[in-house]
């Protein structure tokens, strides 16, 4: 079992950065991938970025690639979404999961293939 508990949602301006945090309980972390979602008012949850186990595999949605950077650190238990020149459209709430199969080599970003979720922390950009 993991429990994910997601921080660093705010108010930004666009134009403006954010970092956001999810901290990961649990000894099976370093194997999981691990992804972040948004779900918008009304809107259906989508995929944003996601990190395989090591680290050394990325990928994002089009819609942020270039602004947000996913990465990990294995001895923190702890995986961020730096978030730069953030947009009106990424308003949401952002949501931490983790791919249960240990060392997952997939690429699929359905969320159906994520078996462990935070309850999601709330990001507002202004225009």
């Amino acid at each position: 079992q993991v429990q994910l508990v997601e921080s660093g949602g705010g108010l930004v301006q666009a134009g403006g950065s954010l970092r956001l945090s999810c901290e990961a309980s649990g000894r099976t972390f370093s194997s999981y991938r691990m992804g972040w979602f948004r779900q918008a008012p009304g809107k259906e949850r989508e995929f944003v970025a996601a990190i395989n186990w090591s680290g050394g595999i990325t990928y994002y949605a089009d819609s942020v690639k270039g602004r947000f950077t996913i990465s990990r650190d294995h001895a923190k238990s702890t995986v961020y979404l730096q978030m730069n020149s953030l947009k009106p459209e990424d308003t949401a709430v952002y949501l931490c999961a983790a791919d249960g199969r240990p060392y997952s080599s997939s690429y699929d970003s359905r969320a159906q293939y994520y078996d462990y979720w935070g309850q999601g922390t709330q990001v507002t950009v202004s225009s």
